[in-house]
């Protein structure tokens, strides 16, 4: 019914967007991409392998998204997205074994035969209230991480970094299905140099599912950002962001089947109940030396007394990074960067995996804990007259999962993309 709906506004919407006066071209935008990402990774030590280990055996996998984007002016200040999306392949182990994995364009699904899929579809309307300041809202179907948590240098694995943990908040468990997206109501205010910003939004009706539930008195994300630009000497820039966010949903409780399953393995499923909540915050720190290079960094928290419900099992999580611009060497297209993020859980999240239990996205049968720690570097090379980027991507995992008896682990990579 929903795809259905949706389907219904499109066709509702576009002849509005093209009423043009006769004698006018309707202005529109249509935009293309492609990206493509082939990953390697050696065998590596493991002391055991549980159902959702990252295998430690020799393992190659390779990821394709293809995307339209088009955005079509309606009225004064209105804009209508429609974005539809083909995925297929998939990422080594089945995007398993990592709090922080290591193809953020892969998606926690069995079947990796090409699906396509409705996106985004929304309707954006601004209001210029004056010279600096200005409101806009945003209806319809989107990713949270389009709005929440921008990073000049860290935030898209089509053309920056690759891991999980480096494309947003890793302990920002955002309202979204399986492939990331959601449905729901976004509004930002922007005076002088400040924004405010927050959204309500459907969370999946489980755990990693890929239908969301519109039920929400029950189950809802709801997410409040405040940023801050500071304008520096010499065309540099500080750009400071604080997100909090509260989730509510139908989660288990780690303490509560912790406590109960005393000598069997636990189950999440078992301890689920009405309107559990996760609360979390998150710190984007970004630095920008004018067009040759920038830092970043992100800190991120959240209770962890719940099961994930949407992103991945990251309960803490510290990153920082530099980005680097070809116009250093001559190379005005390049660009390359390196980061390191160290990923954490919960004392709960900890002792539900020590006993065996399992979430969607790590669980190894037991749990020696610790830090899992990451650094991945890359390079994008525009290739000369053509639209195509390629990308020799590395990462280095210690601790993969959270655990000590497992890993270390090198992942070698190759991204192709192309847009226009």
């Amino acid at each position: 019914m929903k795809q259905i709906l949706h389907l219904v506004l499109a066709l509702l919407l576009l002849p509005t967007a093209f009423a043009q006066k006769k004698d006018t071209i309707p202005s529109y935008t249509l935009k293309y991409q492609t990206t493509s990402i082939y990953q390697y990774h050696q065998g590596f030590k493991a002391d055991y392998t549980g159902d959702n280990s990252l295998h430690p055996y020799e393992e190659r996998a390779l990821s394709l998204t293809s995307t339209l984007y088009l955005d079509v002016p309606l009225w004064k200040g209105a804009t209508f997205t429609f974005n539809p999306e083909m995925s297929g392949g998939e990422g080594v182990s089945q995007a398993k074994g990592l709090g922080g994995f290591p193809n953020g364009e892969t998606f926690r699904i069995g079947d990796h035969q090409p699906v396509v899929y409705l996106a985004r579809m929304l309707i954006e309307q601004e209001f210029k209230l004056n010279k600096t300041h200005a409101l806009t809202l945003v209806l319809g179907k989107f990713g949270l991480a389009d709005y929440f948590d921008a990073s000049t240098y860290s935030h898209d694995p089509r053309t920056q970094f690759l891991n999980w943990s480096l494309m947003t908040h890793g302990a920002w468990d955002y309202a979204a299905n399986t492939r990331g997206y959601t449905d729901g109501l976004y509004l930002n205010y922007q005076f002088n140099s400040w924004q405010v910003r927050g959204s309500i939004a459907a969370l999946p009706t489980n755990a990693n599912g890929p239908n969301l539930d519109f039920s929400f008195d029950k189950s809802n994300g709801i997410n409040v950002e405040i940023e801050k630009e500071f304008k520096l000497k010499n065309n540099k820039v500080l750009n400071l962001k604080l997100l909090s966010y509260r989730n509510v949903a139908r989660m288990g409780s780690y303490q509560l089947i912790n406590e109960t399953y005393t000598t069997l393995t636990p189950n999440i499923y078992d301890a689920r109940a009405e309107k559990r909540t996760k609360y979390g915050i998150g710190l984007n720190v970004e630095y920008q030396n004018s067009e040759n290079w920038g830092l970043f960094s992100r800190v991120s928290y959240n209770d962890g007394k719940n099961e994930t419900w949407a992103f991945t099992e990251i309960d803490q999580s510290a990153s920082l990074g530099l980005s680097l611009n070809g116009k250093i060497w001559n190379r005005n297209k390049d660009f390359a960067g390196i980061a390191v993020v160290a990923n954490g859980l919960s004392t709960d999240h900890q002792k539900y995996q020590q006993l065996g239990g399992n979430g969607f996205m790590i669980g190894d049968g037991n749990l020696n804990y610790g830090t899992e720690s990451i650094v991945e570097a890359f390079y994008s090379f525009a290739v000369p007259h053509s639209n195509v980027v390629l990308s020799p991507d590395y990462q280095y995992a210690s601790n993969p999962g959270y655990n000590k008896d497992r890993g270390p682990v090198q992942f070698f990579g190759i991204r192709f993309h192309t847009e226009f």
